[in-house]
């Protein structure tokens, strides 16, 4: 049996195991060390099992993704997402679906600060679902909006989804963070694009609010410059070079506590409950890493990648129509699998072969995050639409689902736009490349 067949055997193990409810780390290692133990010898296999779950273990680069972790679930605690929702709504709120427009403003800003997408939807929503119905608007549009916005805590850096795909390929974190802040602005506007095209369609989705004079404007700046300065000191610090991305959490959970502490909105026990769903998202998240990296070398050594770079290369088609059906094929899994699951399972093969096409690794890396997301708002598994509905409660899954739907095609759109303009994910990482 050559390399490629036995390659090919262990990812139709790894989903046989998945679709029966193992744990998606549990499979990657198990079908990585076995498969490695098949092609080198069962000491090798051991070997790979030990020295990779020790060295990730140990590996001080890994510490970034707790400290964002904690960071966003401290903003949550610390009520960070109220004074950007409400500085927005001031602004634009007396606009037709203004109310909504500033949801999605206030899920990008908190998204700057938490990493996650079902944290930021939720949070969000805690202060603009209540103010968006007092004012008459419709469930399916709010909730839409507040399923899509969420969607940008996995995009905008700190985002969890570029520390995983930096991980998974080796690259640098604080590189991918800065390609996600061009394309993450994009999307935020052609997010509240779409909701002024719904509102203008249907204008009983959502009605006007009261204008604010222009001091109330200004005024109700002011609560959003805590966390403007710290987006600023985070991700300008990693940019500028003053902070490595580990450094860059740690700077940012302290800054989230002093801001907690300063508006009184940090209490004690919000601190300790924040520190324990950050343990517990981080304890997954790791078993999650171990797994792959195992996985990744079960890969390796069957030359599966390198294989499937080359039979594509030697197909007489445009990169661009690989790329294409790749991210097709994201759309599709996403539909029936996990984001991390997806992004651990697929990207270890699918982009060595895009890399290999020619393809910009850090353009790869905001393209498939885009794709992948749109699982996050779609049936069946639709993490964030179910995270909605679990703090929502009194509204049916699927007028959520329905509300998200005109956004899924909104990302069709943005990554149409960043495959004919990569400049835009590109231009940030490029300036901060030697030379």
């Amino acid at each position: 049996m050559s390399l490629h067949v036995i390659g090919l055997i262990g990812i139709i193990v790894v989903f046989v195991f998945i679709f029966l409810n193992t744990p998606i780390g549990i499979s990657l290692a198990l079908v990585g060390f076995i498969g490695v133990g098949i092609v080198r010898g069962m000491d090798s296999g051991l070997s790979t099992l030990g020295v990779d779950a020790f060295r990730t273990a140990a590996s001080y680069n890994f510490c970034v993704i707790p400290l964002f972790v904690s960071m966003g679930f401290l903003a949550s605690k610390a009520g960070l997402s109220d004074g950007a929702f409400e500085a927005i709504h001031k602004w634009i709120g007396h606009v037709r679906g203004g109310l909504a427009m500033a949801a999605t403003g206030a899920c990008a800003m908190f998204a700057a600060i938490c990493g996650g997408a079902v944290a930021t939807a939720t949070t969000v929503a805690a202060v603009a679902l209540p103010q968006m119905r007092k004012h008459g608007y419709d469930d399916v549009l709010s909730l839409g909006v507040l399923a899509a916005g969420g969607n940008l805590g996995f995009l905008i850096p700190p985002s969890m989804g570029f520390m995983l795909y930096a991980i998974i390929t080796e690259q640098s974190i604080g590189t991918l963070f800065i390609s996600g802040i061009l394309p993450g602005i994009l999307l935020t506007f052609l997010f509240m694009f779409t909701i002024w095209i719904m509102c203008r369609l249907k204008p009983s989705l959502a009605q006007p609010s009261p204008g604010a004079s222009w001091k109330e404007r200004f005024v109700s700046t002011r609560h959003t410059i805590p966390s403007i300065i710290l987006i600023l000191l985070v991700l300008g610090g990693i940019y500028a070079g003053f902070f490595t991305p580990t450094e860059a959490g740690a700077v940012g959970v302290l800054g989230v506590i002093i801001i907690g502490l300063a508006n009184r909105r940090l209490t004690w026990q919000g601190f300790i409950s924040a520190l324990r769903e950050s343990a517990k998202l981080y304890g997954m998240v790791f078993i999650l890493i171990i797994g792959t990296m195992i996985y990744s070398r079960f890969l390796v050594v069957t030359e599966l990648p390198l294989y499937l770079s080359e039979t594509i290369a030697s197909v007489e088609v445009s990169p661009h129509v690989v790329l294409i059906i790749c991210l097709f094929f994201y759309i599709l899994i996403g539909f029936i699998m996990d984001i991390m699951a997806m992004l651990m399972l697929t990207v270890p093969i699918l982009h060595p072969v895009l890399v290999s096409l020619g393809f910009d690794p850090v353009l790869l890396a905001v393209l498939t995050i885009i794709t992948v997301l749109m699982g996050h708002i779609s049936p069946p598994v639709g993490i964030v639409v179910f995270g909605l509905a679990g703090y929502v409660r009194d509204v049916p899954v699927y007028t959520i689902f329905r509300g998200a739907l005109p956004f899924l095609i909104t990302m069709l759109v943005c990554l149409a736009i960043l495959i004919a303009f990569p400049q835009i994910s590109l231009l940030l990482p490029n300036l901060m490349r030697p030379g």
